[in-house]
Order: C-alpha cells, then structure tokens, then sequence
C-alpha cells in the first residue's frame, strides 16, 4: 500500500505501550489516542505529531486518516469496539481478550467473513518470547517426540486487582478469559492441536468477603483426537509473585518452566538433572516480551505488504476464545463440554 498507515489507539493503560510502539514504525503514524480519561489523553498525544485527544471511539470510525484501531480498553468493551471498526473498514489489534462469550464470537467470524480484506489480531504475547519462538522450533523439528501432555499454570497473584480494580466491576469476570488464555494460546501454538472437550472446576475462595462475586481460580482438562492431554489453570488470587509455569511431555523430551527457570530433561535416570536451557542472551530466556508492543510490528507488515489475513493465527486466536468460553462452560454445569469451534 501507498503512505503512511494512520494508527488510533483505544484506552491508555497498556494502550499506551501500544501508542509508542507503533510510533518506532516507519509505515505508521499515531493520530488519535482515545480514553474516558482525556486529561491522559492530552497528555500522551503531546507527545505525538498532528496527534488528537479524544474520550469518544466512535469518533476515529469514521476519520478517512485512520487505517488501524488499536484497543485496550476494558475487557467487556472489546467485542463492541473490535466489530464497530471492522464494520468501519478498520484492521484492529485488540488486547485480550478478543470477546467474551459464544454469541460475540460467532458474530466477529460472521464480520469477518464479510470483510476478508481486514487484518485482524489480538495480543497474546507469549508469542513473541523469544523461549518459546525456540521452544516451538524445537518441537516442530521432533527433537521432542510425540508431545502428549502439556500443562499451564497462569499465576496471577494480583489479588486486588480483582477485589478493588475494573476487573471487580466487570459484569461475569472470567478468569480464564482475563488471564488462563495466554496458556491455552500457547498449547495451541506450540502444539499445533486443538482440543475436542473440556472439564473445568472453580471456586473463588481467595476473594471470598470481597466485592468479587465470581471464579478467582479455574482449573481446566483437556482431551484432544490425537490422545493428548492438557492441563491449564488460571489462578488470580494465589499467594505467588506475577508468573506462569509451563511442563511439555514428549516421548523424547520434557521442557520445564517454573522459578528454577526453563529446564529440558532428557533422560529418566533419576541421578541426570535437567539441563538449562541455554540461548544467545539472558534476556532471550525471559518467557515474556519486553514490550507488550512485540506483536505489532508483524501485524502492521501483513497489512503494508498487502499479503493475505493471517488465517492461521487468526484461527488460533478465534479457538483459544472458544476454550476458554468451554471451560466457563463447563464450570457453570459441572460436566464436561464438548468445544464448538464454529
């Protein structure tokens, strides 16, 4: 495509990471930053060329200068804003969770279907550490063997952020949606399967007392066609820094990530200790990107370069919601579900 691609950016909190990362961008300009708070808006605009302070979304749709929405707004507020600018002819980035529910999801494929042409995607980052962009080529390679187990463990340990913050006042919080989709996001993508049913349990003992009326603690099972097996749990009200913790079984192979750091076994004999994981730089070994801007750039390539919607991320994208709104399921009922990916 020809010029720069004009960039608006929705809510300010890890919005404004979103701003300055796509400002380091050569095809993007930042022309409107939106948030219900417009003080910060003026604020963080000044520091941007020909940049606008808004308080309104609505008012960047129907701008001709604005090409891509870029939302962080508040998790429930996501499916309006993503299928608005989508209807609006905006590609989106959209922090996660992309939707909330079956209904909303089943009418972003519908939105989508009718414009093949938009590129669409959401910021589950752990895509972009460099650990498991490694750690992925590994098992593609078959270094691993059959991989046929894989648990995730989302510790939050925010507490307050649930008892005191948005996430509090959020009508049907889910922790799994909010938080459990980066694990099961990463399943998808280093596994390459997706699965067939799932049974969860919850219970919100850490936030009893509180202004919190829903699950802080969901732990899920998962069955796929192949025979694999997965485990993810999202725990937001657990005593325990912010992290997460990772096990991947193969036939030949077993990675561990947990607070002795990223571990691969490859032996049974109980005297062998696992082997650190061992990459060009230390900061490669973080399971987290530094920025929570790392995915932008190869979003903003797919949409200057003109190629083709990522399909298959996007597909990723679009099934981790339908786990996730599964294992809410299946929490409500106390049985397991079958995923519907449709």
């Amino acid at each position: 495509m020809q010029g720069e691609l004009g960039v608006a950016v929705i809510g300010l909190g890890i919005g404004e990471q979103h701003a300055r990362m796509y400002a380091t961008l050569p095809s993007c300009r930042v022309r409107a930053l939106v948030d219900l708070d417009r003080h910060r808006a003026e604020a963080l605009a000044s520091e941007f060329s020909d940049c606008d302070a808004l308080d309104r979304y609505e008012d960047v749709l129907e701008r001709n200068d604005i090409d891509v929405v870029s939302i962080a707004s508040f998790d429930d507020m996501h499916f309006t804003q993503v299928k608005s600018a989508l209807l609006a002819k905006k590609h989106v980035f959209v922090e996660k969770p992309l939707c909330r529910n079956a209904s909303e999801l089943a009418d972003i494929r519908k939105t989508l279907a009718a414009h093949d042409d938009l590129h669409l995607a959401s910021n589950l980052l752990l895509r972009g550490a460099d650990l498991y962009r490694w750690l992925k080529a590994e098992i593609e390679s078959g270094s691993f063997g059959e991989i046929y187990a894989f648990d995730g463990d989302y510790l939050y340990g925010r507490l307050h952020k649930i008892t005191d913050g948005w996430r509090g006042e959020t009508e049907q919080y889910s922790v799994m949606l909010g938080g459990g989709i980066h694990m099961i996001d990463l399943m998808l993508w280093l596994t390459g399967q997706r699965p067939v049913s799932v049974h969860a349990v919850g219970n919100g003992i850490c936030a009893r007392g509180t202004a919190f009326q829903y699950n802080d603690f969901t732990a899920a099972t998962m069955t796929f066609a192949s025979g694999l097996a997965a485990r993810i749990t999202a725990n937001f009200g657990c005593v325990h820094r912010h992290q997460h913790v990772v096990r991947i079984f193969g036939t030949r192979k077993t990675f561990i990530l947990d607070d002795a750091g990223a571990r691969i076994m490859t032996s049974r004999d109980p005297i062998r200790p696992g082997e650190s994981v061992s990459l060009p730089s230390p900061v490669d070994l973080a399971a987290r990107p530094s920025h929570k801007g790392v995915l932008i750039p190869s979003f903003v390539e797919g949409i200057v370069s003109n190629a083709k919607r990522q399909t298959r991320n996007l597909d990723a994208t679009l099934d981790s919601i339908a786990i996730a709104v599964a294992c809410d399921e299946s929490v409500s009922i106390s049985s397991s579900v079958q995923i519907s990916y449709q």
